[in-house]
């Protein structure tokens, strides 16, 4: 990984990732299934997503530039956003206090608006296109 140009690269990022395809096959159930779905949406993004596990979780990039990722934990996933500071967000769905990341947290059988999630991840994968 570098992080020069305070962006995530990771030039290892490849189409389909054989480390993702483990992690995802490491988490059934309900928990599994909302990273997975939501990771799918993140690859779904242009034919230019790359993937890789970072820091144990899987991680979607525009080329090698990280935009999102997603994580299990014990009762909820995380669907987040390397840039989520600075994404719009007007149906208010980020959370956190870091400098730059946000992430959204989904739990089963919560309803969440997955349009407003959807409208994040394209801008995330617009914004990070954008910088590479």
């Amino acid at each position: 990984m570098m992080k020069t140009d305070g962006l995530f690269r990771f030039p290892a990022a490849t189409r389909h990732d054989a480390g993702v395809v483990a992690w995802m096959d490491a988490h059934p159930g309900e928990l599994g299934d909302l990273a997975r779905h939501w990771f799918d949406v993140m690859r779904s993004c242009d034919d230019d997503v790359r993937e890789l596990l970072h820091d144990g979780h899987p991680t979607a990039c525009a080329g090698d530039v990280a935009f999102g990722y997603v994580n299990a934990f014990t009762a909820h996933v995380n669907v987040g956003f390397f840039k989520g500071a600075e994404l719009p967000d007007p149906a208010g769905l980020l959370q956190g206090a870091g400098k730059s990341m946000r992430h959204v947290k989904l739990r089963p059988g919560e309803a969440i608006d997955e349009n407003a999630l959807r409208a994040l991840i394209a801008a995330a994968w617009t914004d990070m296109d954008s910088r590479r």
